[in-house]
């Protein structure tokens, strides 16, 4: 990756950042802390790695995107409008009666998005799904889903795991948004996962990790995860929650905390003069 398009993709990093601090304080509720922590996954994705029709969201032959830890929706709504599937100004909606981005993302209602999500864990399952129909429709698409890492203390991510290893979905790529802390603690506090990455290799799945917040370690990740060797991929991605502000970052607290004046404007202070990776 050249220094002009890491730059490039890191100013939109910085601009998704903004824009999710601004429609949380808007709204007046919603998750600040995972929606910060995969803002680089998101970008590198829809502006580097996934062939998509912004102008045709439902085009057949697209690479899917399914956000399993659907409380990010802020940072997907972002990134959707920078890609050009919604306007901008859709995004100061956020939450509001009849709009188009709701809490969690909603399939039906917003242009671009794949997967009605929010109940933590259903993803991956969706993921394995899409892969299979793929196979069955001779298509080549790509599916790449986001999880959260506390959301792998759920039972049913084990089930599709081994799902994905026994149809050999090598068109699956999960991104673990590994930022180690969740709703009330740190995963470890509230439910320890051992070896994830193990647990993982165990059951049959190239295992990746890299810098989350590094576009180029992103980049190369994301490259290698298209081998299609016959093994599903999962990249996991060290992320801080929170990643920008500073009052938010490896906090519980500021899982789902309304942002106050105060709070907004420091929030934008700081992304506005930090220099993100």
């Amino acid at each position: 990756m050249t220094d002009e398009k890491k730059q490039a993709l890191t100013a939109i990093c910085r601009n998704t950042r903004r824009r999710i601090i601004d429609m949380l304080y808007a709204a007046q509720s919603g998750h600040p802390g995972g929606s910060l922590s995969c803002v680089e996954i998101l970008v590198m994705l829809y502006f580097e790695h996934m062939q998509l029709r912004p102008q045709t969201p439902h085009w057949p032959d697209r690479d899917r995107l399914f956000l399993s830890k659907g409380h990010a929706a802020p940072a997907l709504y972002a990134v959707l409008a920078e890609r050009g599937f919604f306007s901008l100004d859709l995004l100061r909606t956020l939450r509001k009666p009849d709009s188009l981005l709701q809490g969690h993302p909603n399939a039906s209602l917003t242009p671009g998005v794949d997967i009605t999500s929010g109940p933590l864990g259903l993803g991956l399952s969706f993921a394995v799904g899409s892969c299979l129909a793929a196979r069955l429709s001779k298509k080549d698409y790509m599916n790449y889903v986001i999880l959260g890492d506390g959301e792998l203390q759920e039972g049913i991510i084990w089930e599709a795991v081994m799902s994905a290893a026994k149809y050999r979905c090598d068109h699956l790529v999960a991104i673990v948004d590994w930022n180690g802390v969740q709703l009330d603690g740190t995963n470890d506090e509230i439910m320890p996962l051992g070896d994830i990455k193990e647990k993982f290799s165990a059951s049959g799945w190239r295992v990746l990790s890299c810098d989350g917040h590094d576009v180029s370690a992103l980049d190369q990740a994301l490259c290698q995860a298209r081998l299609g060797d016959g093994r599903p991929n999962v990249i996991f991605a060290r992320t801080v929650k929170g990643k920008g502000v500073s009052f938010m970052e490896n906090t519980n607290l500021w899982h789902g905390k309304v942002l106050d004046e105060a709070a907004h404007q420091q929030a934008v202070r700081e992304i506005e003069g930090g220099a993100l990776a």
